[in-house]
């Protein structure tokens, strides 16, 4: 055979390996629960409607001067619907949680409400900032705002941001202090230490293939580029400064992976999107790092039962790569009380957070009921 020919298959191999290598940089173990650890967990329901208000999710939790504070976005009936509002709850034992109060409610665009989307919450020096999306019945308008408060329970007036996005989580400090949100596509980054200013928007698309980053905005960019519709990211930092941002795949492009993309300058840029070998349900997932400085997921990384979401795992990673110590959280299952647009899934949308030697994770229960599940990290090996 020629030269011409083994070097075309030379380079065709060496392509190959390449991309199985891009595929394999960050995976999993999980394969069924059976046989797993399960967590010996506290549970305590945080919110459950009555004949209003029935649909509860995108929630966050927060430990803020002695008190736990949950935020939530909080529907009429239907998910993502005009009207939408954020709400929030307070507690100071974990089991105890007052009754939701109203942080944000939608303006109106041509005589109709838009909708609101809990955004995450942030602390800088005694300031507590939570954050929260806004947008048009037609997707469209979108802003992101905040409100400050000293004590978890008065607010600030609204103030924009001036970015055109929804978050999937609120603001993550890096290696550097730079702050950092996880978007759909999109992840703003700051150099204010408060993080409400200086927001800029950042993507690895091209910045002329989109306006605004909200939960429909991403298909296009997507098909443009010829990748799956990518959503609802979540990242953590390695000892490398490296940033990882995993992003789930939803809609007809799901195919039970996550997938990748990394920045090595401080999140100024981003690599292009590969696909990992990591497991997913097509739900959000949440990653953050233990207090010996191994990183974790919690999520849904079942692929039998596509939008069940159940059982909610923690996986364990010592090098960032291999997330090959797996728990069950939970499985238990919740009945849903009133049906409504895609409400569904046992666990949805986890938020962490490690505080006194436990970590807490809030959940949308059928998105319907908001709950808050509890464990002590000593059970971890």
């Amino acid at each position: 055979m020629s030269k011409k020919y083994w070097l075309s298959w030379f380079l065709f191999m060496l392509a190959a390996m390449q991309v199985h290598a891009q595929k394999s940089v960050i995976t999993n173990s999980y394969t069924t629960e059976q046989g797993l650890p399960h967590l010996q967990i506290e549970r305590s329901m945080i919110f459950t409607p009555d004949d209003t208000w029935l649909y509860s999710h995108h929630a966050s939790i927060i430990s803020f001067k002695g008190k736990l504070i949950a935020l939530w976005s909080n529907g009429i009936k239907d998910e993502d619907s005009p009207g939408q509002r954020v709400v929030y709850a307070v507690s100071k034992d974990f089991k105890h949680w007052s009754a939701p109060a109203v942080l944000a409610v939608p303006s109106k665009t041509n005589d109709t409400l838009n909708v609101l989307t809990a955004a995450g919450m942030y602390q800088h020096n005694g300031t507590l900032v939570a954050y929260y999306g806004e947008y048009t019945v037609h997707r469209t308008q979108t802003k992101l705002w905040a409100k400050t408060s000293t004590d978890g329970e008065h607010w600030s007036a609204p103030i924009n941001m001036q970015v055109p996005l929804i978050p999937n989580h609120g603001p993550q400090q890096l290696n550097s202090g730079r702050l950092l949100i996880s978007g759909n596509f999109s992840f703003p980054y700051t150099d204010d230490p408060t993080g409400l200013s200086g927001w800029k928007m950042n993507s690895f698309y091209s910045a002329d293939l989109y306006t605004q980053d909200n939960p429909s905005a991403f298909y296009a960019p997507a098909e443009k580029n010829g990748f799956p519709p990518l959503c609802e990211g979540s990242f953590f930092q390695t000892k490398d400064n490296v940033i990882h941002m995993l992003l789930r795949v939803t809609g007809k492009g799901w195919k039970g992976k996550l997938w990748l993309t990394e920045s090595k300058d401080n999140a100024a840029s981003w690599s292009k999107p590969v696909e990992t070998t990591f497991s997913d349900n097509d739900s959000k997932f949440h990653f953050g790092h233990l207090p010996d400085g191994r990183v974790y997921y919690v999520g849904i990384p079942d692929t039998l039962h596509h939008y069940d979401r159940n059982p909610l795992v923690l996986s364990v990673s010592n090098d960032g790569k291999q997330f090959n110590h797996d728990y069950v959280i939970s499985d238990e299952i919740y009945k849903l009380k009133k049906e409504g647009l895609w409400k569904g899934g046992q666990y949805g949308y986890p938020h962490t957070i490690i505080k006194d030697g436990y970590m807490y994770i809030i959940i949308s229960r059928q998105k319907e009921s908001i709950e808050v599940l509890r464990f002590k990290l000593n059970q971890l090996h």
